[in-house]
């Protein structure tokens, strides 16, 4: 049996998760197709190098993800990992041809629906529990709900609250690519965790002026995902992308100085990117994303690499020049 990575409590929920996790957004091809083979392989090493928490959603790949990852899980010991998915978009068959056109090369046999309802989650939910091939989850985050606030805080939230009071999850969240929205979860509810994409990385700190300290009183945790700001802090050349759009060659150009610093210390840029977040005391795990066993094999490499208090000191210094 592969050792576990170091644990997490994960709020005050009782939940602890490893502190780098499984994204399982490349398992539902985002971007381009991954075959069955190599996502089962990016599942398979991701446990066999100690990773024992996964995300999933329905809008990856409108539904694969969890299919596939369900699959990969399903004869692993229950107990020993955590699984999280998501509620908020309602998958809807549908006699459309052609290719999803949200990002994910999958054939559009489903639509997305919004749906921040009671009625919405619990339905939501039965959809992910059979799509995994699973009895339950551990943790529901509401996704993105950025342009339904109030549904999500009067009528998803109680409903997930109801979900844990039953036990039938043990922790709930809610996760965005933006912080403002995500602190007022944080502040007006009794959630157990935010997943953060992409604003608390060495390119965007922004979280950490109210929403980190926010957490912090509050005992929620943070999963931070996002972290190589959706490719430029992996790969800071021409045609890097950043919050999956063509990346403003002002952004490519503070990567590679980003880049130029670790190289001083003889570190990778996304090693660095990957262990920054984890630096927060509010932050519990780190979602790394993998079409194969090889990314997988490279995230858990760089996770072992020794980086010095000094490499930390210098970049915060170049993010207060830069900055100034």
């Amino acid at each position: 049996m592969s050792e576990m990575l170091p644990a997490r409590p994960f709020g005050r929920s009782g939940v602890t998760v490893t502190e780098m996790s499984l994204g399982g957004a490349a398992l539902g091809n985002l971007f381009r197709a991954v075959s069955d083979d190599d996502a089962r392989a990016a599942v398979d090493a991701a446990w066999d190098g100690g990773i024992r928490f996964f995300d999933t959603a329905p809008h990856y790949g409108l539904g694969l993800s969890e299919r596939r990852l369900g699959a990969a899980l399903r004869d692993r010991p229950r107990e020993e990992y955590v699984i999280s998915t998501k509620a908020g978009r309602l998958l809807v068959s549908s006699s459309g041809q052609g290719r999803d056109t949200e990002g994910f090369d999958v054939p559009a046999a489903c639509v997305r629906r919004w749906d921040f309802s009671a009625d919405g989650v619990r339905r939501s939910l039965e959809s992910s529990l059979e799509r995994l091939g699973l009895d339950r989850v551990d943790v529901v985050f509401l996704h993105d709900p950025d342009e339904h606030a109030g549904q999500a805080l009067t009528e998803a939230y109680p409903a997930l609250e109801r979900l844990r009071g039953e036990g039938v999850v043990r922790a709930i969240g809610a996760g965005m690519n933006q912080s403002r929205l995500l602190e007022r979860f944080v502040r007006e509810t009794d959630i157990d965790a935010v997943l953060l994409a992409g604003r608390y990385t060495l390119l965007d700190q922004s979280a950490a002026a109210s929403l980190l300290p926010a957490a912090a009183e509050r005992g929620v945790s943070v999963i931070a995902g996002g972290v190589f700001n959706s490719g430029v802090l992996a790969a800071p050349g021409a045609g890097a992308t950043y919050d999956y759009a063509a990346a403003p060659p002002a952004v490519i150009g503070r990567a590679r100085e980003l880049s130029e610093e670790c190289g001083r210390f003889g570190v990778p840029l996304r090693a660095a990117a990957a262990r920054f977040p984890l630096r927060h005391p509010t932050v519990a795990s780190v979602l790394i994303g993998a079409r194969d066993a090889a990314e997988m094999a490279d995230a858990l490499a760089l996770r072992s690499l020794t980086i010095p208090d000094e490499l930390w000191s210098a970049l915060s210094r170049a993010d207060e020049g830069s900055r100034g």
